[in-house]
């Protein structure tokens, strides 16, 4: 599986794994892949300074990437109290009244309330490089398109490459004009935010309209080495996963989070028709499990999302409840179609191992053919 991509970034295979456990995504680069962490929890910078230093202590000294959010078109500045005043009252009464209709108890007196996901912001997210640029990272990621020029040539000038997602050619060509190194095709069946396009179409089109003015992963739908070696003979040069990682035995955020979390007990029961593509997460279109608290928000009579951040700062205290709730009915969490292939939990190094094998034998059975 090791190929130039490999060799450029120095690991062994061509694997990068979006997680925002930075368990995990030490675990995967010291496996061989590129660990990226997500970093639009940390509303802090101390926090994230605090993560990335553990990442460069429990790392092996092999490389990691970070990934942050930085939208195109919200409101670039504002403290949370300012942009709560912009959420109707309507919104918060429809959340209150589902919770309560779907047995999900209120916090207790002595937790902290959630105040929602400031990492959305183009300040934060500004921060969080500033922070991520003063640690090793190999890779910088946009998880919502190219991020501004200024951002990408204060990567370059610390040597540091700059990836984007993309859902559609445009999106692609748009990203190397910016000056984007790497193009993430994430095809419709990803988790997370997604766009319209299965990745069997996506990736080749991306690869022939970038040719050779920037490296392609393929995204969505990825969970086994022979989708790994698919991709790569769509012409892709390596693969993004993300949702395979969250039955990872590391998988964990802070205390909060372990192998017997409600959470993972959903996605092992989950089949890959049990995922929805929606707003309510975020604002943008994102696909999460299907779950009672996803099916609450298409009923008639539902208020529709609310854009980016505001979304996110509705739910925030919501998607606390649901967390301490640990009901697997309720759960609200970003997976693609790929669930139906994560049936059981256990380590990263495993799991690199297994993808390996597989795609080892899917070129050879292949190689058989020519």
């Amino acid at each position: 599986m090791r190929n130039a991509l490999a060799d450029k970034f120095g690991i062994q295979y061509p694997i990068f794994a979006f997680t925002p456990s930075e368990h995990v995504a030490a675990a995967v680069s010291r496996a061989g892949g590129l660990g990226v962490l997500g970093c639009v929890r940390f509303n802090d910078p101390e926090e994230l300074e605090a993560v990335l230093t553990w990442m460069d202590e429990n790392t092996d000294g092999k490389p990691y990437g970070v990934d942050i959010v930085m939208p195109a078109k919200i409101p670039t500045e504002g403290a949370a109290v300012d942009l709560d005043k912009l959420i109707p009252a309507e919104h918060r009464a429809f959340v209150n009244r589902t919770l309560e209709e779907l047995g999900v108890p209120p916090l207790s007196d002595d937790v902290e309330r959630a105040t929602g996901t400031l990492g959305w912001l183009h300040s934060v997210a500004r921060a969080q490089v500033d922070v991520a640029l003063r640690h090793r990272p190999a890779l910088i990621a946009n998880a919502l398109g190219s991020p501004p020029k200024d951002v990408i040539d204060e990567a370059h000038a610390h040597g540091v490459p700059v990836a984007a997602l993309a859902g559609a050619v445009g999106h692609a060509l748009s990203h190397v004009a910016n000056g984007v190194d790497i193009v993430i095709a994430q095809g419709y069946e990803a988790g997370g935010h997604t766009g319209e396009i299965a990745s069997m179409v996506l990736v080749p089109e991306i690869v022939d309209a970038v040719g050779d003015d920037a490296t392609v992963l393929a995204a969505g739908g990825i969970g086994s080495g022979r989708q790994i070696a698919a991709a790569m003979s769509l012409g892709a040069s390596g693969v993004w996963m993300g949702s395979y990682w969250l039955t990872a035995a590391e998988y964990k955020l802070g205390s909060a989070a372990d192998g017997t979390s409600a959470t993972q007990r959903a996605l092992l029961a989950a089949t890959s028709s049990d995922t929805v593509r929606s707003r309510i997460y975020s604002g943008k279109p994102a696909r999460l499990l299907k779950t009672k608290w996803t099916e609450a928000w298409s009923k008639p009579g539902a208020p529709d999302a609310l854009p980016m951040p505001l979304q996110n700062l509705l739910v925030a205290e919501a998607h606390q409840r649901i967390v301490a709730s640990e009901d697997p009915e309720v759960v609200a969490m970003p997976a693609g179609q790929i669930v139906g292939r994560m049936n059981e939990i256990r380590p990263v190094a495993e799991s690199i191992a297994e993808l390996v094998a597989e795609f080892d034998a899917t070129v050879a059975r292949l190689s058989k053919l020519t």
